[in-house]
């Protein structure tokens, strides 16, 4: 019961970091290398706070949301909105947008490892505490609980909002095909800038609640999560909203069960072995359409 409340829970932390990726990747294609030090950024915006003031989780949340969007936006505005414009062709385009996004949040992490001197740095001058439950043998905290209920409720609304309104039908047009969706009008150029921030808040939420979960992480925890992020996305096919969960449970489940039955140095290894896999048997991933479609 213990190794599948564990796995249920790193799940939804994975599934919140890899949901925005897959969202800006899936839609207006995008692979912003940038998400995992803006995941990080959004919690040291907090434990900065904190020096300051003691302030409660659900105020921490919404910081970190705001740092999140708002770094997201203004690395879509600075850096990816004027490589695509300038940029002769799209295969030149994706891989100064992949290297701006490595630039990007290779200077978030100096900064954060300028002010923490590389030590790990958490969420602890919260006023909120966490309280652990016990059921049988296995525990959980209220903040896993409220990890595991926001992951998957945002999770159905992304989905949702993708399908059902005008905004997430534009942005699956031009996951389809971009130059087409220009030529209906649709603003491809606003809609990057809004899917970007939302995209940043659901970095910096799952930042705020995956610190706190963990007591503190480093400044590098955000390019080990984008790492787990990509092969979230991979393994159920990008721009799939089923896949991205998929992804995400079955490599949670996968580390938690090597963490629990042995040394834990092989948990990688597998985990990506799982990847290699999937790719073999299904290049587009488990549910990834074998067609160019991103949506």
């Amino acid at each position: 019961m213990q190794e599948l409340l564990n796995a249920v829970t790193l799940g939804s932390v994975y599934l919140l970091f890899a949901l925005g990726m897959s969202l800006t990747w899936g839609t207006i294609d995008i692979l912003n290398f940038s998400h995992g030090a803006i995941f990080m950024f959004a919690s040291f915006s907090a434990y900065l706070m904190l020096e300051h003031s003691a302030l409660s989780l659900g105020l921490l949340i919404l910081l970190g949301m705001i740092a999140g969007a708002a770094l997201s936006f203004l690395v879509q505005f600075v850096v990816f909105e004027p490589i695509l414009r300038r940029s002769k062709d799209k295969g030149s385009a994706e891989i100064q947008v992949l290297i701006g996004g490595i630039g990007t949040g290779m200077i978030l992490l100096a900064i954060a490892q300028h002010k923490t001197r590389s030590n790990p740095f958490g969420l602890n001058g919260s006023s909120t505490e966490s309280t652990t439950w016990h059921w049988g043998g296995a525990h959980i905290t209220d903040v896993a609980v409220l990890t595991t209920v926001v992951a998957i409720s945002l999770w159905l609304v992304v989905g949702w909002w993708l399908r059902r309104s005008r905004q997430g039908l534009a942005l699956r047009a031009i996951g389809v095909d971009a130059d087409v969706a220009a030529l209906m009008g649709i603003d491809r150029r606003g809609l990057a800038m809004v899917t970007m921030a939302i995209s940043g808040a659901l970095a910096g939420l799952a930042g705020i609640l995956f610190t706190f979960l963990q007591v503190a992480i480093t400044p590098e925890s955000g390019d080990t999560l984008l790492l787990k992020a990509f092969a979230c996305i991979v393994l159920g096919g990008v721009g799939s909203m089923a896949g991205v969960a998929f992804g995400a449970f079955l490599l949670a489940g996968a580390e938690t069960v090597l963490l629990t039955r042995t040394d834990g140095s092989w948990v990688d290894a597998i985990s990506f072995g799982l990847i290699v896999l999937v790719l073999l048997i299904r290049p587009s991933g488990m549910f990834g359409r074998a067609e160019v479609r991103r949506t």
